[in-house]
């Protein structure tokens, strides 16, 4: 008699129990799958509506850890994800629509999933397929600002117009016209002492001219997003500065490895986080809805 045997992994939701075996993969690249992993932690606890995180199995059947994940919710972030893996998960995928705002994650799975969703889901507004992974584990190399620090959750009313105008630069609309989340977001980075500020008059009162967050925080990584200078401070060196700020009091207090990853052609922003001590370590991608 043959037995049966099933010759493709498999895509299931995973649960509270294998929250263990879910940062295990994670860990295997921890820069790479932060953002996973913050969710990982979460495992088992109804944070997102809606939201799962998928592990993908080996072919045997009965197989009890997976081999890579994949984030499916206000972002898609697939962790591990193999060339044996990408049918499946695409097929899992494709079946359920999609409900995120972007794909975002190393470059060569991010794509390569793309490349199978795409005659499928909805035309992108833009591919990013080139940005740079860049880490810092040791000291900045350069001075830090002495006026950046972190920022007080009663600043929030000052902190969000900088967010905003961050976003609509970096993304090209304004988070706020869908309602009061992202605010709530910038409110709760502030409120977890996550948000990195300077604070000046630029003669209409207090206005912030830098700001970093600290977007994703786990297994030994933190992940700076929303970096940004105000117009009118911009090609002054407060960038480097602030940058190099926030990685000296993240590494004291939160986590000892700093990373990022900026658009492959915002040769600006490379230079100033290499000359903080920034250094490449891979490639991540971005499909923006």
């Amino acid at each position: 008699m043959k037995l049966w045997r099933r010759t493709t992994a498999a895509v299931r939701p995973l649960e509270t129990e294998h929250r263990h075996l879910a940062l295990e993969v994670c860990r295997r690249d921890p820069v790479a799958s932060v953002v996973a992993a913050v969710q990982a932690e979460y495992l088992g606890y109804s944070r997102t509506a809606g939201a799962q995180m998928l592990g993908v199995f080996g072919a045997e059947r009965g197989a009890a850890r997976p081999e890579a994940l994949c984030w499916f919710g206000a972002n898609l972030v697939p962790v591990g994800v193999e060339e044996r893996h990408l049918d499946p998960l695409a097929t899992y995928l494709r079946r359920r629509g999609r409900r995120c705002s972007s794909l975002v994650g190393p470059a060569e799975q991010v794509l390569e999933l793309w490349e199978r969703l795409a005659p499928h889901w909805s035309e992108p507004r833009e591919v990013r397929a080139d940005q740079p992974s860049m880490v810092i584990d040791t000291d900045p190399l350069i001075e830090a600002d002495p006026h950046v620090r972190v920022a007080r959750v009663e600043e929030t009313s000052l902190i969000v117009p900088a967010s905003v105008a961050m976003f609509t630069e970096e993304v090209g609309y304004d988070p706020t016209v869908a309602g009061g989340a992202y605010a709530s977001r910038v409110a709760e980075l502030a409120a977890g002492e996550r948000t990195y500020v300077r604070i000046e008059d630029l003669g209409g009162g207090p206005e912030v001219v830098f700001k970093a967050d600290v977007g994703a925080l786990a297994i030994g990584v933190a992940q700076i997003q929303g970096v940004w200078v105000h117009p009118e401070r911009r090609g002054q060196g407060l960038g480097k500065r602030g940058m190099a700020a926030v990685v000296a009091d993240v590494r004291a207090r939160l986590a000892p490895t700093v990373s990022l990853y900026v658009n492959g052609y915002n040769d600006p922003a490379i230079a100033t986080y290499r000359r903080v001590g920034f250094r490449q370590v891979g490639s991540y991608a971005t499909v923006l809805f």
